[in-house]
């Protein structure tokens, strides 16, 4: 069973035409935060859902202070079916951030979150190329189904970058332990954009996140 068929619901209910301009002040906020992509991008069909997730699952609407996932589990709690409600509520719970690959198994990935340290056990029965132990990457995990599956967006840092990384986790929470781990992941996005983009830099020089700015 895939979450799918809900999260085509809740696109369509989140993207009415009178949710248009908020959609767009959204779209813009998002990628002044992790890095203007360009339809001839690498990363580009990457990014775009990678906004869509953001704008679903974390963006809390100013008229409603709630998230779009939040509006459509409280409109349809009382005519939903529980398989309905159960997945409406699934999109409510989804686990955002940095993590690293702890193991890679047929079916299974081992994750830990950078900043809190916990693991997750990951359902993906597609055949994940190139993941390997150690790898740093950004994703979203959905309960659904009792198990947690990935959504579709992720952001990949090269292997180069993963000292990097793990120093800037390591620095943040001494220097900064108040601030949201998200602004973290937004800068590595733009970081991982810009890796993409200009190969001649090299990638450590591109992750130093205490000297380069962007």
């Amino acid at each position: 069973m895939s979450y799918q068929p809900y999260l085509d619901q809740l696109i369509a209910f989140a993207s009415t035409e009178e949710r248009k301009p908020d959609l767009l002040t959204a779209k813009a906020e998002y990628f002044q935060r992790t890095g203007e992509v360009f339809e001839d991008d690498k990363q580009f069909e990457m990014r775009m859902a990678s906004f869509l997730d953001y704008y679903l699952f974390d963006r809390k609407r100013p008229e409603s202070g709630q998230t779009p996932a939040e509006e459509i589990l409280a409109s349809r709690s009382s005519g939903a079916d529980g398989a309905e409600i159960s997945a409406f509520r699934s999109f409510t719970a989804t686990v955002h951030g940095l993590f690293e690959v702890r193991k890679v198994k047929p079916g299974v990935v081992r994750l830990r979150e950078l900043f809190g340290g916990k693991e997750f056990d990951v359902t993906e029965r597609r055949h994940t190329v190139g993941l390997e132990k150690g790898d740093i990457l950004e994703a979203r995990l959905i309960p659904f189904d009792e198990v947690l599956v990935f959504s579709s967006a992720f952001c990949f840092h090269p292997r180069e970058a993963v000292k990097a990384i793990k120093k800037e986790v390591k620095r943040r929470k001494k220097v900064m332990p108040d601030a949201p781990p998200v602004q973290l992941t937004w800068e590595a996005s733009k970081r991982a954009l810009k890796a993409e983009r200009y190969r001649q830099i090299a990638v450590d020089k591109v992750y130093d996140f205490e000297s380069s700015r962007l």
